[in-house]
């Protein structure tokens, strides 16, 4: 920043202008030069030069942005991004999914279970599933490092693994409970259901003959044919 004053009848007035120096051969010295003017001190419009600075940091990374605009006591530790999540969080929610697990976890004998962490930590698999599919242990380290769910800072891939037991043993109730909330939501009249059979698998008793291939994994041509 560069400040002139100018002399006038009532006083002096000060002007503020954004400004660098460059090299003057001639004069054999630095010399500001003005790039913009601000106008007048007492008029200044900080509004405009806080639209001007915001403008300026889209250039920058977030941490230097952070560092040339915040107090010096304050450090840029990590951005996460959150649109994904909070979309598929809030449709969750919109099934009624969260409150049903909460309530398979009463329903039963026995001292009731404490789902609340539980269902956070299922709902971090799904949506590991939809926004970035991995592996358990990947998941985990998804969901700790990458993202940021409500209520669920970090998880460890043995709680996933405690997550789907528990979700083995109520998955009838809870798909029926779940079914239910669709139908009634979107009010559907439901005459066909469709099941994901992408993991199904059959196995023979007899394995298969084997079969000369290239170095490309294809079938290899049969070189005993006889051909006339």
């Amino acid at each position: 920043m560069k400040t002139t004053v100018r002399k006038t009848k009532s006083g002096q007035t000060r002007y503020l202008h954004l400004a660098h120096s460059e090299w003057d051969p001639v004069a054999g010295r630095s010399v500001p030069k003005i790039l913009f003017s601000f106008g007048r001190e007492d008029q200044l419009d900080k509004n405009a030069v806080a639209r001007l600075v915001a403008s300026l940091c889209r250039l920058l990374d977030p941490a230097d942005a952070l560092a040339v605009t915040a107090d010096s006591e304050l450090s840029f530790l990590e951005a996460r991004p959150y649109g994904g999540v909070y979309v598929l969080d809030h449709l969750w929610r919109r099934l009624n999914i969260d409150t049903v697990m909460n309530g398979l976890g009463k329903a039963g004998r026995g001292r009731p279970r404490d789902t609340t962490a539980t269902e956070r930590v299922l709902f971090g698999l799904v949506a590991n599933r939809a926004l970035a599919p991995s592996s358990k242990l990947a998941a985990a380290d998804w969901i700790t490092s990458d993202v940021h769910i409500d209520q669920l800072p970090e998880v460890g891939e043995q709680a996933c693994y405690r997550a789907m037991d528990w979700l083995h043993d109520v998955h009838e109730k809870l798909e029926h409970e779940v079914f239910h909330q669709v139908a009634n939501l979107l009010n559907l009249e439901v005459d066909l259901l469709f099941f994901d059979t992408t993991p199904t698998y059959f196995e023979v008793d007899e394995a298969d003959a084997p079969i000369a291939r290239d170095e490309r994994g294809m079938p290899a041509p049969d070189t005993d044919t006889d051909t006339d």
